[in-house]
């Protein structure tokens, strides 16, 4: 799908566009994988890892509208990865936060739509369910610009879809590795926000994989779920240090208990598929004829119930402690 085609990754130097970089280049043979950032230093650091003749590394903000328009010339898959994530940045810099996330979101709709990119994906998150902070309801406004886009493009135009995740082990910034770094400087008890805390894990691997099988899944319009664990996050305290010993500091700003990805309220858009769930359009289509249950590739989903919500503290799946150090113990 991807042998002799250009893909462009908006905040490539992250977590997720290395490794997706690493992925696209082992299993396919691209015309062009294009680096989008607005970081030099972490361009040329990345430029040490990964040299193959395909790379390119572009210097650009998501809030140039102006820059992406000519970034995106001749781009066949588009990946919007760039963001600002922190919680409580996000809280104490609200409008830092708006003009990446959604109006850097627009702009990279538009530039797509003129270049007339084949397929977008843009990548979400489980804060974006009921948000009750900033960075999700900035997450959950992209997702409705991505989804409506589809409309604005019309009929020959690019196909948006996006994809929701949780928390992803070992991603710059997130927990495990803190943990870690607080364990190498000789501390042996790790602080938590509140002992009942969940979250949704998916490691940087799955959720690469879960990206680009949804480029050959989506038909437009559709926000992919994948089916993933859940932890307690005394467990993952308990797996790292080797104890349930912990120092209660108190929920951050913006921060919640628990995690949602399918909200109740949308139950009656979204249907549960082998491996993940899709919700579906809340709006008509200029193309009313889409059927969201049968995906591009055959796979057959079939509506949830009107109460049913994936919750990361309901959910029938959760890492046990061995999982976790077993986790723990691979490179990230």
């Amino acid at each position: 799908m991807f042998d002799n085609k250009t893909i462009l990754i908006t905040g490539g130097t992250g977590s997720f566009g290395k490794r997706y970089v690493s992925q696209i280049l082992a299993n396919y043979n691209p015309k062009r994988v294009i680096i989008y950032s607005r970081d030099e230093l972490k361009q040329f650091e990345m430029q040490q890892q990964f040299s193959h003749k395909a790379m390119r590394y572009f210097i650009g903000d998501v809030r140039d509208a102006t820059r992406l328009v000519s970034a995106m010339r001749g781009v066949d898959y588009v990946i919007h990865a760039a963001a600002l994530k922190q919680v409580p940045a996000a809280e104490y810099n609200p409008n830092e936060c708006i003009k990446t996330n959604i109006n850097g979101a627009q702009n990279v709709i538009d530039a797509c739509i003129e270049a007339n990119v084949h397929r977008v994906i843009a990548l979400s998150t489980d804060k974006a369910a009921n948000p009750v902070n900033l960075y999700g309801a900035t997450k959950l406004a992209s997702d409705k610009l991505f989804v409506a886009a589809n409309n604005i493009a019309g009929a020959n135009g690019p196909r948006f879809a996006v994809v929701r995740y949780g928390n992803v082990v070992g991603s710059r910034g997130s927990v495990v590795p803190f943990y870690r770094q607080l364990l190498e400087q000789g501390k042996t008890v790790l602080p938590v926000t509140h002992q009942e805390m969940t979250r949704f894990w998916i490691t940087l691997d799955d959720g690469v994989k879960f990206v680009l099988t949804n480029f050959a899944r989506m038909q437009g319009g559709e926000i992919f779920v994948p089916k993933i664990p859940s932890i307690r996050i005394l467990d993952l305290v308990e797996a790292m240090s080797g104890t349930t010993e912990h120092e209660l500091i108190g929920i951050r700003p913006g921060e919640k208990l628990h995690e949602v990805m399918v909200p109740e309220e949308m139950a009656h858009h979204s249907y549960e598929f082998d491996d993940h769930f899709v919700i579906t359009p809340a709006i008509k289509f200029f193309d009313g004829t889409i059927n969201y249950s049968v995906n591009k590739i055959g796979e057959k989903g079939t509506k949830v119930g009107e109460k049913f919500e994936y919750h990361s503290g309901t959910n029938h799946h959760f890492l046990t402690v061995d999982e976790l150090k077993e986790m723990d113990e691979q490179p990230l």
